[in-house]
């Protein structure tokens, strides 16, 4: 349901230069997407009325990658700081209706917290998601009076003594549109960075008695920001374990949690096994009694129940269905759909096919752009010419076929049901009928001497 009261400001018009980097610092990959669409995708689950997102340069290269249709953008002309970033709209801002204010670089910040803050603001006029922790580093700091929060001080102009503080600013914070109009306009830039600070609008706040209150997130670590690589890969470390954890809660056992990544999304029935230096990237489907071995890399896929998918194996965009053997080192590519008990084995690389029931590719092989039928073996060595130079062609192999080992067979063909293909044929020519498929060759054989 949409809060027709609220509206949602994201700031990503910072240039990330600590970044070092001719790309945008919010457009950094976090797991499977930017860092930014994390916080797009938080502002979606609040369902507020309106999205509006503060850029300030390489407008297209945004809009190529943040394809969100409902976000509406605004320009902020020169970096003069957040306070600055927010008078951009101040024509757009309406008195009767809240505006949450979050961060395109702090992409760990839950719902819960946000919704947390949210129903805080009901009590007063504005309301600031705050934290204590140890080692508060270069974060603003929160100003107390007889426990009355009066200002935020950055961390670039804070005295010694307020450095000592604890309580931490996470930029975050709720207000109305009319509270942000009246304090946006009178902030100074009477700082060390010389920029316009919205956390200024919290001491003009105090001095005009408005009610001012703070809550902390449910985890401290939603609060952390991005401003360089390695603050990149903290992040991404904490997104990964927080991942990890819901898998193992869930059921799943990862041997190896330190060396298994998810860039994206998991699906899983039960018992199922994953081993050390697995990749699971974008929508990854697993049935029942999956195993995954060693070093699998697998993204955009679908795996049935009773399926053991062997070292090393690399898959995308694939459909198997149940009590199929996969690897060690195949290669599944896009389109390959395989039935249930079918085997692929070592050094096979398979592209837009299907495989049918039972049927068997074990040892280095290349099928691409074919339908092969049920029980049907294929021998070590076989290749699928499918690529003319100009085109691609499709290869149909019937039911119970078997392929002897270091065969070619020349697309477009077709093979009948029951034929067999005798090793070390090329096949150019269409069977159409159960029949044995040989070259004739003449094999000679002369004395050599011997090497001494």
């Amino acid at each position: 349901m949409i809060n027709k009261n609220l509206n949602i400001i994201i700031l990503a018009a910072g240039k990330g230069k600590r970044m070092n980097s001719n790309y945008p610092k919010v457009l950094h990959t976090l797991g499977d997407k930017p860092i930014l669409q994390h916080v797009i995708d938080l502002a979606k689950s609040i369902h507020s009325k309106q999205i509006y997102l503060i850029y300030n340069h390489k407008y297209k290269l945004f809009k190529s990658i943040i394809t969100d249709p409902y976000i509406i953008w605004i320009k902020q002309k020169k970096t003069l700081g957040t306070g600055n970033a927010i008078y951009q709209m101040i024509n757009i801002l309406k008195n009767d209706e809240d505006y949450l204010i979050l961060y395109g670089d702090m992409p760990l910040i839950s719902n819960k917290s946000i919704k947390k803050l949210i129903f805080s603001k009901k009590k007063s006029s504005i309301s600031l998601l705050t934290a204590i922790i140890k080692n508060p580093e270069e974060y603003g700091r929160v100003i107390r009076e007889k426990g009355k929060i009066t200002k935020i001080i950055e961390f670039s102009d804070a005295t010694k003594k307020q450095l000592k503080i604890h309580e931490i600013n996470s930029g975050i914070f709720i207000a109305s549109g009319k509270t942000l109009k009246n304090l946006t306009k009178n902030i100074k830039n009477q700082n060390t960075n010389k920029e316009y600070y919205i956390t200024d609008i919290i001491y003009l706040a105090y001095q005009k008695k408005h009610k001012i209150t703070a809550i902390h997130p449910i985890d401290n670590n939603e609060i952390k920001g991005i401003n360089n690589k390695v603050q990149l890969s903290i992040i991404e470390k904490l997104y990964q374990q927080k991942k990890i954890n819901n898998l193992l809660l869930s059921g799943v056992t990862i041997y190896n949690p330190s060396n298994f990544n998810l860039k994206g999304t998991l699906k899983h029935g039960k018992n199922i096994e994953i081993d050390y230096g697995v990749i699971l990237e974008g929508h990854v489907i697993l049935g029942n009694s999956v195993k995954i071995g060693p070093g699998c890399v697998i993204k955009d896929s679908i795996i049935g129940n009773n399926c053991s998918i062997k070292a090393y194996t690399i898959m995308e965009k694939v459909t198997i269905s149940n009590n199929c053997i996969i690897g060690p080192f195949s290669h599944l590519r896009h389109g390959t759909i395989l039935k249930n008990n079918t085997q692929i084995g070592n050094f096979v690389e398979i592209k837009e096919t299907i495989v049918g029931h039972a049927s068997k590719i074990k040892h280095l092989s290349y099928l691409g752009n074919s339908k092969i039928g049920k029980k049907v073996n294929i021998g070590a060595g076989t290749i699928f010419c499918n690529y003319d130079g100009k085109k691609k062609s499709n290869t149909i192999i019937g039911n119970n076929v078997f392929i002897g080992s270091n065969c070619q067979l020349v697309a477009p063909i077709t093979i009948a049901n029951d034929t067999v293909i005798a090793a070390g044929t090329t096949v150019i020519k269409n069977v159409k009928e159960p029949s044995l498929v040989y070259n004739k060759k003449k094999e000679i054989q002369k004395k050599i001497k011997t090497l001494k």
